[in-house]
């Protein structure tokens, strides 16, 4: 099922490690003159934006229901994490692929590459820590499932997003760091505007994969379908239920699934004994489930 959300200290070390990172970069772009380098710090930077929206939404989500907003927020880490690819496929991968198109253009020396390549050295081992954090989260959550399987299915937003963002921040500083060697080794400033293009690319990708993911859950994506296993489990263990006629499932936010069932109960069955056996059905189902934090049921003959 959907992990719950709660945690925080993956997208911390993130956000603190990108900012490490972003300073570095920072001062090794204007030192060097590198494009590579400054797609980059942007990048960084980007990424840093990206952690604060992502904790303002996960903030978000924990308001309780009220009058205006019945089944919560749970959504607004969704539309924030949506937002994060946004801002990652303008402010990372669409700018990098200006500044390595102005720099094929315009081609200039690099100016002491060995601070370059120290810094990104540096920036590796930290992203490769941050990176370390957030596969540690996702392979507590994925279960049996494969790391691949586990982006396609999962509803933990958060997870993704900043799993995706520490993989495309380890490749785009690979990336930096080989186009600024080559261009050091062969004096051919056109390797480094090449691997400012190729970071870009990397980012427009990752972004677009984040936002096709986030955007079927901020339309209202059906929760896990191991959902409806449970609720024909849940069903089963009580006479007075003949079948599941339907099991509708919405995944509402971080750990926050709404159901709507319709259930055939034995007939002659009095007011008081159906209350009591759908009392006692939505009992089990969120014993069983404790996402399930909204569960409608219809009595019903056929579907």
């Amino acid at each position: 099922m959907a992990g719950n959300g709660e945690g925080t200290g993956y997208i911390l070390r993130a956000l603190g490690a990108n900012f490490a990172i972003a300073c570095a970069k920072g001062v090794g772009a204007f030192v060097t003159g590198s494009g590579a380098m400054l797609a980059e710090t942007l990048h960084s930077l980007s990424d840093c934006v990206n952690q604060l929206l992502l904790l303002l939404g996960l903030r978000q989500a924990r308001r309780p229901p009220s009058e205006q907003y019945p089944l919560g927020q749970g959504r607004n880490l969704y539309f924030w994490s949506f937002m994060v690819a946004m801002l990652l496929f303008l402010g990372g991968g669409t700018y990098s692929i200006y500044e390595g198109i102005h720099k094929l253009q315009h081609p200039s020396p690099l100016e002491s590459p060995h601070i370059a390549i120290g810094i990104l050295a540096f920036a590796l081992v930290v992203e490769g820590w941050a990176m370390a954090g957030a596969y540690k989260a996702v392979n507590a959550r994925k279960g049996d499932r494969s790391l691949i399987q586990y982006l396609r299915e999962t509803k933990d937003s958060d997870l993704v997003v900043i799993f995706g963002e520490d993989g495309a921040a380890v490749l785009g500083l690979a990336l930096a760091l080989i186009a600024i060697v080559v261009a050091w080794v062969t004096g051919n400033p056109m390797f480094d505007a090449i691997g400012t293009l190729c970071i870009g690319t990397v980012l427009i990708a990752v972004a677009i994969f984040l936002a096709a993911e986030v955007k079927s859950l901020l339309l209202g994506e059906a929760a896990d379908p191991r959902l409806v296993a449970e609720i024909t489990a849940a069903a089963g263990e009580d006479q007075r239920i003949i079948k599941v006629l339907r099991a509708l499932t919405v995944q509402q936010g971080p750990g926050e699934v709404m159901v709507a069932c319709k259930l055939q109960f034995v007939d002659k069955l009095g007011t008081q004994e159906l209350v009591a056996s759908i009392n006692a059905f939505e009992q089990r189902l969120q014993a069983k489930v404790p996402e399930v934090k909204w569960c409608f049921i219809e009595p019903d003959i056929s579907d």
